[in-house]
């Protein structure tokens, strides 16, 4: 049996999941990263993506967060998230018009300074990873 360690994903809003389990998969900006218990101390940027739970070598749940920080520790990782809903309660809709809003600000961007044009890439690119993680 794997050991298990604290996973906790908060959002502005409210604590979204406390729980034990064996890995967390998190959408890093460099890449998708599992943690498990023992791994060494660092914090990590996130990009929009899914977060997947394991237990017993299955995927327990899963959450879209829309970018945000994790802080890992070798007894917790804790997820910051800009935004979180769990997938079964995105909207397809909802994401459709998120991703043709961020298109729309990428466009406006694109002779803004690179800090706007960074702003509206992830912004864009989070949009597009809930459109695809969108279920209903």
């Amino acid at each position: 049996m794997a050991e298990k360690f604290t996973f906790e994903v908060v959002s502005p809003e409210r604590l979204l999941l406390s729980t034990q389990v064996d890995m967390a998969e998190i959408p890093a900006e460099d890449g998708d990263m599992g943690v498990l218990a023992g791994h060494s101390p660092m914090m990590v940027a996130l990009r929009g993506g899914k977060i997947r739970t394991h237990e017993n070598g299955q995927v327990t749940r899963t959450l879209f967060v829309g970018g945000g920080f994790a802080e890992v520790t070798p007894t917790s990782c804790t997820v910051l998230a800009d935004d979180a809903v769990p997938v079964e309660e995105l909207s397809k809709a909802v994401a459709a018009t998120r991703a043709t809003e961020a298109e729309a600000a990428w466009e406006a961007a694109k002779n803004g300074t690179p800090e706007a044009r960074d702003a509206a890439l992830k912004r864009l690119m989070s949009a597009r990873a809930m459109a695809e993680a969108a279920t209903r």
